[in-house]
């Protein structure tokens, strides 16, 4: 289906492996690529969480292809790239990046467009965009909302790359792994989400994306509403109330 990814779905989860080997470098090709298979994730009904990860151990992506940055080129790569994160924005459940080396400028950019990361403990993740004489778009927005604005501005403007354990304190990571047992770690990680109820997952995923920029008040009549108009009439809520009274495990039927 692809040249430049892996796609596969098993028992809700929706795997997108950026497959560039050894850099897994993005160029529109890859990124045009990224796009469809995005498109297929929110079309996919089975889907409860995505996870986005690359091949190897030395890269999850060392960002977009320099040649791309061309003057004849960047209106259309910046189309294609910026693409990927409209489309993470609307996707309803949980996504997950899993950095699984370095993740340098659109690779960095691409793990801070989802829900949530994790990394292996070799990783690095860096915006060496400056240093080329340029800024990463994406960056500049995300950045600011994930870590405080001195931080993102002293990392933006420096260039510097951070490891794993840095980018943790920070807050821009979740959780570090060790490096000899991050696939069975991510998989561990995976698993609590996946037990649970996709309305419920993917509500409280609008309920908080909602709530940014608001007033409490407003921000909690939106949750109020998000609530009581989609949550409470799902067999899912019935049910997940009805079985801790009735003090047994719930059966999802994700709906």
């Amino acid at each position: 289906m692809f040249k430049s990814l892996e796609y596969s779905s098993v028992a809700g989860l929706l795997t997108i492996v950026i497959n560039r080997p050894p850099y897994n470098v993005l160029d529109i090709a890859a990124m045009e690529e990224m796009n469809a298979a995005l498109d297929l994730v929110a079309s996919d009904e089975s889907c409860k969480l995505l996870l986005i990860t690359g091949s190897g151990e030395k890269a999850f992506s060392a960002g977009v292809e320099v040649a791309d940055h061309t003057p004849d080129k960047v209106e259309h790569m910046l189309e294609v790239f910026h693409g990927i994160f409209r489309r993470l924005q609307k996707i309803s459940v949980p996504t997950v990046a899993a950095v699984n080396g370095v993740a340098l400028g659109g690779g960095c950019e691409l793990a801070l467009g989802c829900d949530m990361i994790v990394a292996a403990s070799h990783a690095k993740i860096g915006q060496p965009e400056i240093k080329l004489g340029v800024f990463p778009p994406v960056a500049a927005v995300l950045l600011p909302r994930l870590m405080s604005p001195a931080k993102a501005m002293e990392f933006l403007l420096g260039g510097n790359s951070i490891d794993a354990l840095e980018a943790e304190r920070l807050g821009l990571i979740n959780r570090v792994f060790a490096k000899e047992a991050f696939s069975a770690s991510v998989e561990t990680f995976l698993a609590q989400f996946l037990s649970l109820s996709k309305p419920a997952l993917s509500l409280t995923k609008s309920a908080m994306r909602q709530a940014f920029g608001k007033s409490f008040n407003e921000a909690l009549a939106g949750a109020e509403e998000i609530y009581l108009k989609q949550l409470m009439i799902t067999e899912d809520a019935r049910e997940g109330l009805n079985a801790f009274m009735e003090k047994r495990k719930p059966v999802w039927k994700n709906a």
